[in-house]
């Protein structure tokens, strides 16, 4: 087959009655068509036919239009990227960042709208436009390289962190099948067993997903397709309703998973925690009695390795029990604590977690690989196949002259895919497990720390007084007009109102992020949660600047 254009092009084609006036107004000058003007002739969708040839000529100057680059285009020649490689050098951005620089000059959406001035034109930007407009980017982001950035459990990126990233960009590839992406093929299978064995299983099988919240969406698709593999072509009508279990400190993505998978809502169960935020056993099990009661048909439990906000552990192997009893599948929503696994000294918190039938790990937390870089694992082998496959031929060939098992996109349910794997290879492999120990240990040590001086600190009282679990350590601020007082119903509302304040102040002032959040079913009003991550290294001086930070911008309230 010839590509590209010759310079007379002669073609057979089926056009209505109105096109082949079109063609010769366009041909009648000199006998030669411009591929605008053929472009600009109109297609009808009329009934009558004329089947007869069109020859066409095209023009000298348009032999390579098809190939034809904006003049944009040809004036950059590599300066825009090495404008952003200026930028991000300077603004400290992968390398370290100085706790000195404002980590946000806040502006408001309306105002932001205004100096982005969002408009996409048709003659594009120059080279200066376009180096403007980077600076703008840099300008008005938040800088989560920051030390003082503690907003949620990401955090900035580091050298070889970035260095994956970038390259995987560079290749603009697609993680479907090996012939895509050889290497990252390779490098994602050995990582699911490298993480298996971690958590404790002999061999298993696992896809890196885009981010927690579809990790969990997958496991309950594996968990259904386990109990009953004929929803798969037939669906889920007329069927007892599944019934799905997870405790009432679990992140929001079960809930949305009953949704999207038309269990409903009402079908996913909050089981009942303790004070701590841990699912309570007996409470699941009398749960799951009490949906088969009402004609429901119980199949999947969710346990939590590290909640969102407390960072509570559920009792994995009590859960474990459970669900072996009651022919329940056990998944472990490890995200936020799935990496104390690289520690000998914290992975005691997962305790269990090896009886799990699946298990989600987001290495872009506390490890702050870049996001996202996300990993469901189970232990049923072939299973995600036999789940998500559906074999179409364009894409999944089965004559393929390599070993074709090697092609994991048909395991997922999306099929642009990145490969992630790279990033969290190449963090593993070039700082090496002890180091990666360190560092997960690191954090833990600094949310301990933290935890100690909120409970000795005047003004600050802990959530949580006992114990930390995970790496979150939740507190309020408790003002000087506050202290003292008798701890009414008035008085809790007024401490509700004291956190959004200092975050508002921490945002303009842009030396400070700190996450809040009430948990209304606890009826804990509004508190701050501070999670040390692993990059940068976080220090004890690092902690005490949250507690002063906090206290200078809260104790006039």
């Amino acid at each position: 087959m010839t590509r590209g254009f010759e310079p007379v092009a002669t073609t057979t084609t089926t056009h209505s009655s109105s096109q082949p006036h079109a063609v010769h107004q366009a041909t009648q000058s000199n006998g030669a068509v411009s591929l605008r003007q053929l472009a600009s002739i109109p297609v009808s969708s009329g009934n009558t036919m004329d089947k007869s040839p069109i020859t066409l000529t095209v023009r000298e100057e348009d032999k390579d239009s098809h190939l034809s680059k904006s003049t944009n285009d040809d004036a950059l020649k590599g300066k825009l990227l090495q404008k952003l490689l200026d930028i991000v050098k300077r603004e400290e951005l992968v390398l370290g960042m100085s706790e000195a620089k404002k980590m946000v000059e806040f502006k408001h959406p309306e105002d932001l709208k205004n100096i982005l001035q969002l408009n996409i034109t048709r003659d594009g930007l120059n080279l200066e436009e376009s180096s403007e407009l980077l600076e703008k980017i840099v300008r008005y982001s938040i800088k989560t390289q920051h030390p003082h950035f503690r907003k949620l459990f990401y955090h900035g990126v580091d050298e070889v962190g970035t260095t994956a990233a970038w390259l995987m960009e560079a290749f603009n590839t697609n993680q479907i099948n090996y012939d895509f992406a050889p290497v990252f093929t390779l490098m994602e299978t050995h990582l699911v067993g490298v993480m298996a064995r971690m958590f404790g299983w002999q061999e298993g099988d696992g896809i890196f997903c885009p981010g927690g919240s579809i990790s969990n969406l997958c496991a309950m698709m594996l968990a259904r397709h386990n109990k009953n593999p004929d929803i798969k072509q037939s669906g889920i009508f007329n069927l007892k309703p599944l019934v799905a279990f997870t405790s009432d400190q679990s992140h929001y993505s079960i809930k949305k998973g009953g949704s999207i998978l038309g269990l409903g809502m009402d079908n996913v169960v909050l089981v009942q925690t303790d004070s701590w935020g841990r699912m309570l056993p007996r409470a699941l099990k009398e749960a799951v009695k009490e949906a088969r009661r009402k004609g429901g048909d119980p199949f999947f439990v969710n346990a939590t390795g590290g909640s969102t906000v407390l960072g509570s552990c559920d009792p994995l192997g009590d859960i474990a029990d459970v669900c072996q009893e009651e022919e329940l599948w056990l998944h472990v929503d490890a995200c936020v604590g799935g990496a104390a696994i690289f520690s000998k000294t914290h992975k005691i918190i997962l305790k269990g977690i090896e009886r799990a039938d699946s298990i989600a790990w987001n290495a872009h937390k506390m490890m702050c690989v870049p996001l996202q870089c996300a990993l469901l694992l189970t232990r049923h082998m072939d299973l995600l196949y036999k789940c998500n496959s559906v074999k179409s031929r364009y894409l999944y060939q089965q004559d393929k002259f390599y070993d074709d098992n090697y092609d994991l996109g048909d395991k997922s349910i999306q099929c642009g895919r990145k490969p992630d794997a790279l990033k969290l290879y190449l963090a593993l492999c070039v700082y090496g497990l002890d180091q990666m120990e360190q560092r997960v240990d690191d954090a833990f040590k600094a949310a301990r720390y933290l935890q100690e001086r909120i409970v000795t600190r005047p003004g600050f009282r802990p959530v949580i007084s006992d114990e930390v679990f995970c790496v979150n350590t939740c507190f309020w601020y408790i003002p000087p007009s506050l202290r003292g007082q008798p701890e009414t119903q008035e008085w809790w509302e007024k401490l509700s109102k004291v956190a959004p304040k200092i975050f508002e102040r921490m945002m303009t002032k842009g030396t400070l992020v700190v996450v809040y959040q009430p948990i209304v079913n606890k009826t804990l009003v509004n508190f701050f949660r501070v999670t040390p991550t692993t990059v940068p290294t976080p220090t004890f001086k690092d902690i005490d600047y949250i507690l002063d930070e906090t206290e200078k911008l809260g104790e006039d309230l």
